[in-house]
């Protein structure tokens, strides 16, 4: 396989130590030593060194990573894991060995413009986006994890914007973000192609407002390393609402409502932005923190991988959840709709978004 020196260095240098095995959130899931990240660089080294075949079973342990960064983050040797993933699910599609269940999101990607091959919005929605189709100097980008999975939220976020008395723009016809492609075969052309679609539409604005983490992430980090020449500014969604509310554009009354924040492994670990939801929950309540947190949260939800592991990502759920209930709170505020999703399903505590949070205690 054509895999690069670096990721070649990745894994000679992983010691097996078995650090990371403990922090692995599908591994502590379903129980299996194959999904953790000591394991895979174990597999893959032998395929690198060409004692072992790329087989069906090592393909399918490649695509059971969240790339949630938690290994790298723990990492005593500071190895990351997830670079060397990521390439290695590229090369699988570049040898044209994708597996059935992750070709059909990636057909759905390139053929109707989102993983999930929806075709229509949420009539909730549908209207909440026609209602600020009017072009102006800032864009609210939904995303499509939020347009096609989680309408509700998507609805929520427009009307805190339009409680703050702000003048934006939702596009009806938004492009998907290529945040699922990079997930699923990384830096292909296909995922450049759909990426410089979504600059081409956020480049008629002065001002970004991205919704969801994994858009984010992308938007921020692949967009700018790749050089895809995106101008527009860029903000995230928790920092411009923080900053409605420290400009007393939105106003809230604080309560004794006992919540805890699920950070998105995201913000925490990627884009090192953990402080402006804890200031909306403290705005709205009292803060409790879970045992695991900020840098060392634990992943609780993920949308693609539901697509094909539901009942991993349920347990990913089931086991936060326990841990949230013994945190004492009442309440779990996510980032993210992914996790939003998922810990409903699990039940135990209210799941509420950053803006459902600030919508509930609006004076």
């Amino acid at each position: 396989m054509n895999i690069s020196e670096k990721s070649k260095h990745i894994i000679d240098s992983c010691r097996f130590c078995w650090m990371c095995r403990h922090i692995c959130p599908i591994g502590n899931a379903n129980g299996q030593e194959r999904t953790t990240a000591r394991a895979r660089a174990l597999g893959l080294s032998m395929v690198v060194r060409g004692s072992a075949e790329l087989t069906s079973d090592i393909i399918d342990n490649i695509y059971e990573c969240s790339c949630c960064s938690a290994c790298t983050c723990d990492c005593v040797t500071g190895w990351d894991p997830v670079t060397f993933t990521k390439e290695f699910r590229l090369q699988v599609a570049m040898e044209g060995k994708t597996p059935d269940y992750i070709r059909k999101l990636i057909d759905n990607c390139m053929n109707i413009g989102n993983p999930y091959g929806e075709t229509n919005l949420d009539p909730v929605l549908e209207a909440a986006i026609a209602a600020h189709e009017a072009k102006t100097d800032t864009l609210l980008y939904l995303g499509s994890d939020a347009r096609f999975c989680a309408p509700q939220a998507a609805v929520a976020a427009v009307k805190l914007l339009e409680k703050a008395d702000i003048s934006f723009t939702v596009l009806a016809d938004e492009p998907d973000s290529g945040a699922a492609m990079e997930y699923m075969v990384s830096a292909a052309n296909e995922t450049t192609q759909m990426m410089k679609k979504a600059v081409s539409a956020m480049n008629g604005f002065e001002r970004v407002i991205i919704y969801e983490p994994m858009d984010a992430k992308v938007i921020i980090r692949e967009y700018q390393e790749w050089n895809l020449g995106l101008t527009a500014k860029i903000v995230l969604f928790p920092v411009f609402v923080a900053s409605l509310l420290k400009k007393g554009m939105l106003t809230v009354k604080k309560t004794a409502e006992k919540i805890t924040c699920q950070d998105s492994y995201i913000l925490a670990r990627e884009l090192e932005e953990t402080d402006r939801v804890r200031e909306i929950i403290l705005a709205c309540g009292e803060l409790i923190e879970m045992l695991l947190n900020r840098k060392d949260t634990v992943l609780a939800g993920h949308l693609l991988l539901a697509e094909y592991i539901p009942g991993v990502i349920a347990l990913t759920a089931e086991r936060r959840m326990q841990e949230a209930l013994a945190s004492g709170a009442e309440t779990v505020v996510v980032a993210t709709v992914a996790e939003k999703v998922a810990m409903e399903t699990a039940k135990g505590l209210k799941i509420m978004t950053v803006e459902e949070l600030v919508l509930a205690h609006l004076n």
